[in-house]
């Protein structure tokens, strides 16, 4: 498992498709841990439009035998910048890929959607049900309120 990305010079994927995942052996293997990514500023492009959409992701997994690389993790969601798919197929795509390569113990993401014609969408997936005695804090992204 030799990174691709890591102590590289890395170029940002043409689309998620093409993005290239590294895992790397989880350091505490048989322990049972939460991990979070929080990416405040996520991009992707209307499907219809292609005006951009923003939004505010919280990836958590429980690692099993692997944990996914930041920087190709980092390069992956970047590469989603120019890329036209609705919240729903973004959100859930994300959690699918990382949960069917890495194959953690679990693995939730909210997405929380800025809005889109007035009407903010927020999208979350999970692959079952959490481990017994896994600690799932929240994922403490509020609500959007606009000027209220």
């Amino acid at each position: 498992m030799t990174p691709t990305h890591l102590g590289q010079t890395s170029t940002l994927p043409a689309s998620p498709e093409e993005a290239v995942l590294d895992y790397v052996p989880n350091p505490r293997p048989g322990r049972l841990y939460l991990v979070r990514f929080a990416v405040p500023e996520f991009t992707s492009l209307c499907p219809v439009t292609a005006q951009p959409d923003f939004a505010h992701l919280v990836i958590d997994y429980a690692p099993a035998a692997t944990i996914v690389e930041s920087k190709s993790l980092k390069l992956f969601l970047g590469s989603f910048r120019n890329h036209q798919a609705f919240h729903e197929d973004c959100t859930v795509g994300i959690g699918e890929r990382l949960f069917t390569e890495m194959q953690p113990a679990w693995l939730r993401i909210g997405g929380y959607w800025y809005p889109r014609g007035g009407i903010p969408i927020d999208v979350f997936w999970q692959s079952g049900a959490p481990p017994e005695g896994l600690w799932l804090p929240s994922q403490d992204v509020p609500g959007y309120r606009g000027r209220g």
